[in-house]
Parts: structure tokens; C-alpha cells; sequence
């Protein structure tokens, strides 16, 4: 935001403990910006409507009680009178809980206290920059690609569109992203999207698949270790979340992390802050957290699985991905593109494929979405010999694959039956063999084991 934008914005300090109000207001103004400041409720209400306010930074508690009902109250009016204003909620590391019931009520993040002043500036930012309207919004893919870095990612489909507008809109803020959808729809490609059309864009994006982690592995690898910290610790090691400092840490499969390592990384998510294992020394890296899954961390909630004040510490921006088969207009393109890549790859010339052969990827299911499209075409290419692709390659590459047990029809199958059934067949496909299985369906062996479980398998 620049200092002419910083000057004309407003934010409203509400706590009845004034060394908060002052330490605040003195980080504000030295940042560029306008404050207000209010000891109580009512006076906080009352400031509200004689002034222009653009951001509300709300303490939970205003007597001697901790309940934080005075706090949410509070906080309900405001959006019932101010509905547009975004309130930044500050709370105690014990109150997170308190803070989760604030959120649901309509505040758009909460900090911890006692806070660091960068990071609580990045916050502040953030919620401003997200609440402001959004003009001029692309609507096509020509005009998106004038604005963003989108290279690496094919599609028109609106609602590809959509998604890529939202990744512009908020990819130059500091917002956690959640990044949900089904295997193989190109989670990791958006975080990379996200991360080059940053401010950190610069800076590393460190990828760290969560599948399988334990939680003594999760702290050696996410915080690193001194020499000495272990049996094996040979040397000092940086954790991932040091390698990160100033860019960006993407967390994928986070459903598959274990109730340990979500309260470990609850902590540095909160502060920024750990310590390497074996250490006492405390450290602070400056990251923005990116994470994906596909699993519904909602009902993982529902059922103790997930922890909801994590969810919500992760999740201040949602993507949701479209499976394939809500995306059928972009078959065509993706099939073009990885052909030529296919093309690279085997050193081959002038690869193409008929309208028909389209027309039939077009009516396929797709449960294994874009990594199965892709895998399809290469096989086909490698298996057949013209060089240009018909109907009828796919058609006897598919029966083919069939008979092998690695390609399913799936008729009206749910998706549940459908997942089951890809299961049992790459079992059938891979002799038995789990870890083969686990990178022939692209995901890791915990997390198959799981579904094994889940779904009465035995191998």
C-alpha cells in the first residue's frame, strides 16, 4: 500500500489497557497510518459513527472477566452496523479458541498477543488490501495474461477464470491460501501461480509434502536440528521453515499431518516463530504459508481429526479446484499442451490429435482428473505409432490398459466407489506392491494406508 493510500486509511484501536492503545498507535503512525483509538465497547460504537473507519483492531476482553463475551458482542455489532469494515481481533495464545468464535462472527483474522510488530503489520495489510474493491476485474484469459504470470497453467473455462482473477487479487498479499481438490487437478501448480505473482516472488517457495510425516520427523524437518540433537544428527540442519524466511512455505497434504505436528505448527503459524531441535534459541522466519488438500478438512473437524483453530489460522483464503469433468472445455488445450511437452520429452515431430479423438477425451470420466489425462496421452503415444492420434488409439490403448487393471470405466459409481475401485485395481496392477501403488494413484503411502482402512481394503 503506498504512503499517500496509508495516510487516508483510519484504524480504530479498541482496548481498555491503554500501554496496548499507545504501543499500537505509535507502530501505526510510524507506518504511514491514521488512528482512532477507544477504551470500551461503547465508546468504540460511538467512535464508529462520527468517523471513517477502515480497519477495527478489537481486544476480546474489557473487565476483569476473560470470557471474551463482551468482545464478541462487540464485535457483532460492529458488523451488524459496519459490515463492510474488517476487525482484526487480538487475543491471549490460551484464548485461540475464543478467537475461532470470532471469526465466525465475521472478523477477518485475529493475532496473538504479546505480538510481533512485523508480523502484525503484514497482518494489518493484508485485511486492508483484501477489503478493497476489486475494479477493472479480467474477464478473459488474453487480459489476465496481460496482468499475471499464469504461464505454467492452461485453461478458459470460467470457472478456471475465476480462480486465476482470485489468485491476482490476492496473491500480492501476505493471506494464508488454502488450496482444496481432488488428486491431480494441479494444486501445486496454483501455489506456484500464487507464489510468482508475489512480493516474494523473488524469494524461495519450499515445498514440503505432509503425507505420511511423523511427529518427531515433522520437527526435525519444519524446525531442523543442532548437531547432537539426536542419534543421527551428525551436523546442524535448517528446517524448512528457516529456508523459507521471506518467502513462501507451501504445506501440501496438510489433512494427512497428525494431531501432534497440527498443534506444533498452530504455534509457529501463530508468531513465526521455533526453535531448531535440541536448541533453546529461539527463531523467526518471515514466511507466507500456502497449504492443499484433498480431503474435506470441514468434516475432519467435525469429527476431531483437524483442529479448527488451525483450519482457520490456514484458510484465510479459500481455492477450490473443479475436477476435470467440470472442466470439459479445457481437454482440448490440455491435451494440445502436454503433447508438446510429450513431443520434448521423447524427441518426437509433429505429434497431433484428431477432432474425434478429442471428442472422445472430452467424454471421458476423468477421476484421476489432469494427471490421468496426461498419463493417457503419453501411454498412447508411446504405444501407438501415428503420428497423429485418433479415436480409435485411445479407444485400443484404453481396452488395453483395461485388461491390464490400471484404467476403470465408472459408470454411475460415486465418487467414494470411485476412489475404492482405482484402489483395488492399481493393487491388482501393482502386484500387491504399496509403494508402487501410492505413486501410481499420486499419493503418499499414509495416506493410502488410510484409505485402505477406510475403505475395508487388505492388501
Amino acid at each position: 500500500m503506498s504512503n499517500k493510500n496509508r495516510n487516508s486509511t483510519h484504524i480504530l484501536i479498541v482496548d481498555d489497557d491503554t500501554s496496548v492503545i499507545a504501543s499500537i498507535e505509535l507502530l501505526l503512525k510510524q507506518n504511514g497510518y491514521q488512528t482512532i483509538s477507544a477504551n470500551t465497547p461503547q465508546e468504540a460504537l460511538d467512535k464508529l459513527a462520527d468517523n471513517r473507519v477502515d480497519l477495527v483492531i478489537q481486544d476480546m476482553n474489557f473487565s476483569r472477566s476473560t470470557s471474551g463475551e463482551e468482545g464478541l458482542q462487540l464485535l457483532k455489532q460492529i458488523k451488524s452496523t459496519h459490515v463492510a469494515i474488517p476487525v482484526l481481533l487480538m487475543t491471549a495464545w490460551g484464548s485461540i479458541e475464543l478467537a475461532v468464535k470470532g471469526i465466525k462472527c465475521g472478523a477477518a483474522d485475529f493475532v496473538t498477543k504479546p505480538w510481533d510488530n512485523q508480523q502484525l503489520m503484514r497482518t494489518i495489510e493484508t485485511c486492508l488490501e483484501l477489503n478493497r474493491p476489486f475494479s477493472n476485474q479480467p474477464i478473459s484469459r488474453a487480459e489476465l495474461d496481460e496482468q499475471f504470470d499464469f504461464n505454467h497453467i492452461i485453461g478458459e473455462d470460467p470457472l478456471m477464470l475465476e480462480i486465476l482473477s482470485t489468485i491476482g487479487r490476492v496473491a500480492p498479499t501476505d493471506a494464508s491460501i488454502l488450496i482444496l481438490g481432488e488428486s491431480g487437478t494441479g494444486k501445486e501448480l496454483i501455489a506456484d501461480a500464487i507464489h510468482r505473482n508475489s512480493s516474494r516472488k523473488n524469494q524461495s517457495l519450499v515445498k514440503v509434502n505432509l503425507g505420511g510425516m511423523t511427529s518427531s520427523l515433522f520437527e526435525s524437518e519444519m524446525f531442523g536440528h543442532v548437531k547432537g540433537a539426536f542419534t543421527d544428527a551428525k551436523q546442524d540442519r535448517q528446517g524448512r521453515f528457516e529456508i523459507a524466511d521471506n518467502g513462501t512455505i507451501f504445506l501440501d497434504e496438510i489433512g494427512d499431518l497428525d494431531p501432534s505436528s497440527q498443534v506444533k505448527l498452530l504455534r509457529v503459524l501463530q508468531d513465526q516463530s521455533f526453535q531448531a531441535v535440541g536448541s533453546s534459541v529461539t527463531q523467526q522466519s518471515n514466511f507466507r504459508v500456502i497449504s492443499a488438500t484433498n480431503r474435506s478438512l470441514g468434516e475432519m473437524v467435525e469429527t476431531n481429526q483437524f483442529r479448527e483453530d488451525l483450519l482457520y489460522r490456514l484458510n484465510l483464503i479459500t481455492i477450490e479446484l473443479p475436477p476435470l469433468r467440470k472442466r470439459r472445455g479445457d481437454i482440448q488445450l490440455l491435451a494440445e499442451q502436454h503433447l508438446k511437452r510429450v513431443e520434448k520429452l521423447y524427441k518426437m515431430q509433429n505429434l497431433s490429435i484428431e477432432d474425434e479423438a478429442i471428442k472422445w477425451l472430452q467424454q471421458q470420466p476423468w477421476p484421476g482428473n489432469i494427471r490421468q489425462l496426461t498419463q493417457t496421452i503419453e501411454r498412447t503415444v508411446l504405444i501407438s505409432s501415428p503420428k497423429k492420434l485418433t479415436a480409435q488409439d485411445f479407444i485400443s490403448n484404453n481396452e488395453n490398459s483395461t485388461s491390464h487393471n490400471d484404467t476403470i470405466y465408472t459408470g454411475n459409481l460415486t465418487l467414494h466407489e470411485v476412489e475404492k475401485l482405482m484402489i483395488v485395481k492399481a493393487l491388482d496392477a501393482y502386484q500387491q506392491n504399496i509403494t508402487k501403488v501410492a505413486a501410481g494413484l499420486g499419493i503418499s503411502r499414509a495416506a493410502l494406508y488410510r484409505r485402505l482402512e477406510k475403505y475395508g481394503i487388505n492388501p
